[in-house]
């Protein structure tokens, strides 16, 4: 007998075939957030490895390998891109709008 397929065949998945699935193992979407439209892609961890980024939300690490959402405004370039923890994106709305640093956490 053979193993069962969980994945659908083809592209009758219902996601376009550009939305990354294959380069960093998520998906993409489109939200509303502060009155503008945002690309928002959820980075599987295997699709993030080799780099740390720093959350704006928290402003902590994000370690390499650890599964996280990459967002910018629908307008913007590549620049703008800014790597979240999941439960930050999620709680953005609740966060104060400055993230308070410690006196010598990096400004990056």
């Amino acid at each position: 007998m053979s193993p069962r397929r969980n994945r659908p065949k083809g592209s009758g998945s219902g996601r376009s075939a550009d939305d990354g699935n294959s380069r960093y193992g998520g998906w993409q979407s489109t939200e509303s957030w502060r009155g503008e439209e945002w690309s928002v892609r959820h980075v599987a961890g295997a699709g993030a490895v080799g780099k740390t980024y720093r959350c704006p939300g928290c402003d902590q690490v994000i370690p390499s390998g650890v599964p996280h959402v990459v967002a910018w405004p629908e307008h913007a370039g590549v620049e703008d891109r800014r790597h979240w923890h999941k439960a930050c994106w999620n709680a953005k709305d609740r966060r104060t709008k400055r993230v308070q640093r410690s006196r010598n956490a990096p400004r990056y």
